[in-house]
């Protein structure tokens, strides 16, 4: 997939939309990725797919200077209007040209769907500043990500088409669950110190049933598969919201997020 189109069509304009329900939704794990990198006063920072910049902004608001970088128009478009101190850069930072060096290298998401892992991280050790550091969090495998895992599990009886078998390690969300692969990818691109730490978080996808099922059905691995079969949605509707039903509690809906926690140094 030509992940700059893919960003740039629809799906790019969902997030969009989206931002502010996705970043209320994946700020605690953005967060523990800051926590990690402990971003110091004056640093130079890159976000690596910083999407509608939340946290670019955030690193900013620490005392970093940002630069955030993302090949989605729209994304962008929606990071500049927030406003804030960080710059934004429309580029494939594993790839294109980058303003460095750079003391940190962060990324919430966005470094999973490089075509060439190794020579992106490579590209990007470049960019960095003698024993500059890097922190960026990653989804573990799909099977100990109930968000994911569960609602295709329900929908899957109700698709026209089943879906293909995808390479494991194509680029997509779940391309670095593999740990030493991952690590391996990392070490052959030039970063030393390489650690990946697992993370369990509770993972809020909506404030009740009917925000968490409208998410659900433009976001993600099912949301992608059902623009692709729109004509599924109706008759997967009831055992998707019998799924959401079973995580709804007091606190709204909440799943479990699996992520690894990877640092490393230039």
């Amino acid at each position: 997939m030509d992940q700059r189109a893919y960003w740039n069509s629809e799906a790019g304009e969902t997030w969009a939309k989206e931002a502010g329900r996705l970043d209320a939704m994946l700020a605690p794990i953005g967060d523990a990725a800051i926590a990690a990198l402990r971003p110091l006063r004056g640093e130079r920072v890159l976000d690596v797919g910083c999407g509608a910049g939340f946290t670019s902004r955030t690193l900013a608001a620490l005392g970093a200077e940002v630069v955030g970088a993302d090949v989605s128009a729209p994304l962008l478009k929606a990071a500049r209007t927030a406003g804030g101190a960080p710059s934004y850069l429309e580029a494939d930072a594993g790839a294109d040209p980058l303003p460095g060096p750079f003391d940190a290298l962060f990324s919430r998401f966005g470094v999973m769907f490089f075509a060439d892992p190794t020579a992106a991280f490579a590209h990007l050790r470049g960019a960095m500043a003698p024993l500059g550091r890097m922190a960026f969090v990653c989804w573990r495998t799909m099977l100990e990500n109930d968000w994911a895992r569960e609602p295709l599990a329900a929908a899957l009886p109700h698709l026209t088409t089943p879906p293909e078998a995808l390479d494991p390690y194509a680029p997509g969300p779940f391309a670095f669950a593999d740990p030493e692969r991952t690590k391996q990818i990392l070490v052959g691109a030039g970063w030393r110190e390489v650690t990946l730490e697992p993370l369990s978080l509770p993972y809020r996808v909506g404030v009740d049933v009917e925000d968490a099922l409208s998410l659900m059905l433009k976001i993600g691995p099912l949301g992608r598969l059902l623009r692709e079969q729109p004509e599924a949605v109706p008759k997967a509707m009831p055992a998707l919201r019998a799924l959401i039903e079973q995580h709804a509690g007091p606190e709204g809906v909440t799943f479990t997020a699996a992520v690894w926690l990877v640092r490393g140094r230039a």
